[in-house]
């Protein structure tokens, strides 16, 4: 009996240290709290207005490409071959203008992106950073990927390397 008592005892111990060891993990939805964030709203909604924007100019001009190419087509048969030549090389250049101006928007809209978001990005690690000092957590996971977003552990690859036998 004595034997079981001590057995008992010695499983409520294991138990209670998983337990303990269990309140250094913790989750977060990054996506809803990144929602929530007032700054971040602002800034979708800023990068959308930016977006819009930039489709619109391409989109008129592609429309004035499509009404030229119409129009030259329309008038191709009236003349002459080295007129059709030419306008050839403008409708040409027109769709080589578009494909530039896109490539354009899509990297400008990567740097308004990233001066945007990367304020609001700060802001949310500190505060992620600032939660889990103050709660006492290692490891901080994104809820949804499962993504590590906060680490402060022991680091355990040299121990991992050593048993492997690996330098």
């Amino acid at each position: 009996m004595k034997k079981l008592s001590v057995l008992f005892a010695a499983v409520i111990m294991v138990v209670s240290v998983s337990m303990a060891k269990a309140q250094k993990l913790a989750t977060v939805d990054l996506m809803g709290v990144l929602n929530a964030m007032p700054e971040k709203k602002k800034a979708d909604t800023d990068i959308k207005a930016f977006l819009d924007a930039k489709q619109a100019e391409i989109k008129k001009k592609a429309d004035a490409g499509q009404a030229k190419l119409k129009q030259y087509s329309e008038e191709a048969p009236k003349k002459t071959a080295d007129e059709n030549k030419a306008r050839e090389v403008e409708l040409q250049k027109i769709q080589e203008e578009i494909a530039q101006m896109q490539e354009k928007a899509q990297k400008d809209l990567q740097g308004k992106q990233d001066v945007a978001f990367g304020p609001i990005e700060k802001k949310l690690n500190d505060a992620i950073e600032k939660v889990a000092k103050a709660s006492g957590y290692e490891f901080i996971m994104d809820a949804n990927s499962a993504a590590l977003v906060y680490k402060s552990g022991a680091d355990a690859t040299a121990a991992v390397k050593k048993e492997l036998g690996i330098n």
